[in-house]
């Protein structure tokens, strides 16, 4: 059994922890087997030439991240280059329950494929937002990230429905302590022909989540959503590394950042330096906390 494999297997054993339908045994229970055959099925997707091929053009770059388990041996004390921060997958969304049910019924389809085989491209889920599922995964992190010693002084969240939506639910705590909420393009999720990965316009998120500063975005519409193909691992990297720049200027030590699956794939596995323990997939609705050394090049 590979990492990956070993990840998926202990996030099954464990989904009591993350799932308060332990019980369920239909295809949409958080974790089950459909949920965890089709994530290593999407997680191996990720991984090939062009994830090698990223990482080897990241080493080049003058900004050199490294990442590490919150408590692990190797972990940096806090310092200036040092910063905590919650990475956050969002809870399911409608597209992961279509894809789950697709799964359940027997069907499959190739990814990034305009086919009615596919789930992902349905109109209904545009910017898929978040269902009663991955709302209460999102409510379970509450708790946790209450007991941190050290809180959030920054939120950072992917410009997209189902992330957004996590990161208010599950930072609900913060939205009174002056804490920011920040919408972020280069965290969305790697995006092109899936219609659930193209983001409304920014007019209806502001007057949906007016908590979050949307100041950042730089068109009303989608402008980075592709009709017929998807982003290169080169160009979500890209947009990655943009992000890790952004985020080394800020003075905030200790973040929140809601995201998705296939980012944070490319993140662990194509852009930052870090062990095998923090590459796996991420479930819907799991947080990983930790430490990001940023490193400047001579």
């Amino acid at each position: 059994m590979n990492s990956v494999e070993a990840n998926f297997a202990a996030a099954d054993a464990d989904a009591s922890l993350v799932d308060p339908d332990t019980t369920s045994s239909t295809p949409t229970a958080a974790h089950d087997a459909i949920t965890l055959e089709l994530a290593k099925k999407e997680s191996a997707e990720h991984l090939g030439n062009a994830m090698q091929d990223l990482y080897k053009d990241m080493r080049s770059r003058p900004l050199a991240v490294r990442a590490y388990a919150l408590d692990g041996p190797d972990s940096p004390g806090m310092k200036d280059n040092v910063k905590v921060i919650h990475f956050i997958r969002h809870g399911q969304g409608f597209h992961n329950l279509m894809a789950d049910l697709a799964r359940a019924e027997g069907r499959d389809w190739v990814q990034y494929s305009k086919t009615k085989e596919n789930p992902y491209i349905m109109p209904e889920i545009l910017d898929a937002p978040l269902t009663e599922k991955g709302r209460q995964q999102a409510l379970i992190l509450q708790p946790v990230i209450e007991s941190f010693s050290d809180q959030p002084e920054l939120i950072v969240v992917s410009s997209q429905c189902r992330a957004i939506q996590t990161a208010v639910i599950a930072f609900e705590h913060l939205l009174d302590k002056s804490v920011p909420f920040i919408a972020h393009e280069d965290v969305r999720e790697c995006t092109g022909v899936h219609t659930c990965d193209k983001r409304r316009p920014r007019s209806n998120q502001e007057k949906e989540f007016p908590m979050v500063d949307f100041s950042l975005l730089k068109s009303d519409d989608d402008g980075l959503f592709l009709e017929e193909r998807r982003e290169t691992k080169k160009e979500v990297g890209d947009r990655i590394y943009n992000f890790l720049e952004w985020m080394s200027e800020r003075s905030e030590t200790h973040v929140g950042v809601a995201s998705h699956s296939g980012w944070l794939m490319t993140l662990f596995n194509g852009v930052v330096e870090c062990n095998e323990e923090l590459k796996p997939w991420f479930q819907t609705g799991e947080l990983r906390s930790i430490k990001l050394e940023f490193v400047r090049k001579d």
